[in-house]
């Protein structure tokens, strides 16, 4: 039997939260309890305590040398920092998760870890606080989602009326529903049940998943408020929380419900908090919330595109960018996925129906649309009936198409955050991408850093993008009558 299915009774796993704030040893100390969280402490006095640290490390692991340690480590651009921070694993066998587990990865046709899952694994499993900085298409999910299960598995059974025990919150719906397709496949083997909680949809389904007991709850922060302040569920059972896309949730003015949300979870708990990039915002949200955690980056916190990804930037006026994206079709138009991105709801209708009427099978996503729809159109575009998918940013996280071979940026994003997990929607899983970038003179304030991140990712940048990157003028739209691709790719007219 697995060292998981058992209560190993770890007294080291039980801990008083409030007594630890030290953040990686460092200086850097992480903030006191707030009133909420001693508020709550009070709220929850006589809960019973719980397992959370299951981590054995196997003897190839333990048998690294620091040596060896630090050169996986480098290769796989994996830094940590914590205190008593636990050696990555090389293999699936390594980590020790129970049989039912690894015959799901198995199925599933993993070869080896993702240097997220490499590291976080052994973290996550060992019951402390955890970030982790990723770029989307990491594997992440499976980060949080196997030792979740495996702690779901490890606690009492659910009695009438109790809430989750896992609690996953995400920016979109979208990235909600993908990490619950997980979820439900990984924890079919154990009979682990879950579900999504997000808005845009009838209540009644949700209810009836949350009335009937679940032990995850994936969700949206304003729907799962709905459903604690209608009584259909309640925190006091969640001893395992995820925090998945952190900057996005602030970006979406989340925050005030995240706060919410967390202070009516037990102080004790596990907490593990996910992000794409490490702004200030993010590292301060963190401190509320976290109590001595690991932290691993897997590559550089500074903002960075995938290097699978060909980035193509055309500096060109308002008007030009209908026909050049017409242009632009017509040459890479191949009957791979096409994922176009605007900034508005009206501009992505109008785009969509133009291109339509002008021949081409596109079909648009926002969040104006029902869920019925919105789950039709990804439908049809993963299917590629329909190989050409317009959206606003509602897709630009938690997007997983397996095979989006071009994304284009008919609009410029509001950050270079979201030009990053745009263009980020293709290249995934090892795949090569490109991606087309329409740039104007109302944009110019980014050329800077998007100049960075191209030279990052080993891209060419246009003489017009540079000079606009020192503060020059756009040229005039009079002066270009051919589309030239940037970055190693062909012209195109």
């Amino acid at each position: 039997m697995s060292r998981f299915d058992g209560r190993a009774a770890d007294p080291g796993s039980y801990r008083d939260r409030r007594s630890e704030g030290a953040f990686g040893g460092g200086s850097r100390a992480f903030a006191a309890p707030s009133k909420a969280d001693a508020s709550a402490t009070s709220e929850l006095d006589g809960l019973p305590r719980f397992e959370k640290n299951f981590y054995v490390e196997s003897p190839a692991v333990a048998g690294m040398t620091e040596d060896e340690v630090e050169a996986y480590r480098r290769r796989r651009e994996i830094t940590v920092e914590g205190r008593d921070v636990p050696k990555p694993v090389r293999d699936f066998g390594d980590v020790g998760f129970p049989e039912y587990v690894l015959q799901e990865i198995t199925k599933a046709g993993f070869v080896e870890p993702t240097p997220i899952q490499s590291q976080g694994w052994p973290m996550a499993l060992r019951g402390r606080d955890l970030i982790g900085i990723a770029e989307t298409g990491s594997g992440k999910t499976l980060a949080y989602l196997l030792p979740a299960i495996v702690h779901v598995n490890a606690q009492p059974i659910l009695a009438p009326g109790d809430g989750p025990i896992v609690l996953v919150l995400a920016p979109t719906r979208e990235l909600a529903v993908q990490i619950q397709q997980e979820a439900t496949k990984f924890g079919a083997s154990s009979k682990i049940k879950s579900t999504c909680i997000y808005g845009g949809v009838p209540k009644g389904p949700q209810v009836r998943d949350l009335q009937k007991g679940v032990e995850i709850v994936i969700a949206t922060p304003g729907r799962l408020i709905d459903m604690i302040e209608s009584h259909h569920t309640n925190l006091r059972r969640v001893t395992y929380l995820v925090l998945d896309e952190a900057d996005r949730m602030l970006d979406m003015g989340f925050e005030p419900q995240i706060k919410k949300i967390v202070s009516q979870i037990r102080p004790d708990r596990q907490t593990l908090y996910w992000s794409a990039t490490w702004p200030k915002e993010v590292e301060q949200l963190a401190r509320n919330f976290l109590f001595d955690p690991y932290k691993v980056t897997i590559g550089s916190e500074e903002l960075k595109a995938n290097h699978a990804i060909v980035q193509h930037v055309e500096i060109l006026s308002e008007s030009q960018k209908y026909n050049k994206l017409v242009n632009l079709l017509e040459d890479i138009m191949d009957g791979s996925r096409i994922l176009i991105f605007m900034d508005t709801k009206k501009g992505c209708d109008q785009i969509t129906r133009q291109l339509r009427m002008d021949g081409w099978p596109a079909l648009s996503i926002h969040g104006d649309k029902s869920q019925a729809e919105r789950d039709w159109v990804l439908s049809e575009f993963k299917s590629g009936k329909s190989p050409i998918m317009t959206a606003t940013d509602v897709a630009a996280r938690g997007l997983d198409v397996k095979d989006v071979k071009y994304v284009i940026n008919y609009d410029f994003p509001g950050s270079l955050e979201d030009y990053v997990h745009r263009i980020g929607r293709t290249g995934r899983a090892g795949a090569k991408g490109t991606a087309y970038t329409f740039f104007t003179a109302a944009n110019a304030r980014f050329a800077k850093d998007l100049i960075n991140i191209l030279e990052e990712a080993g891209q060419k940048v246009s003489s017009e993008l540079a000079a606009m990157g020192r503060g020059a003028p756009p040229p005039s739209s009079g002066h270009r009558d051919r589309y030239r691709g940037y970055g190693g790719g062909r012209s195109w007219s």
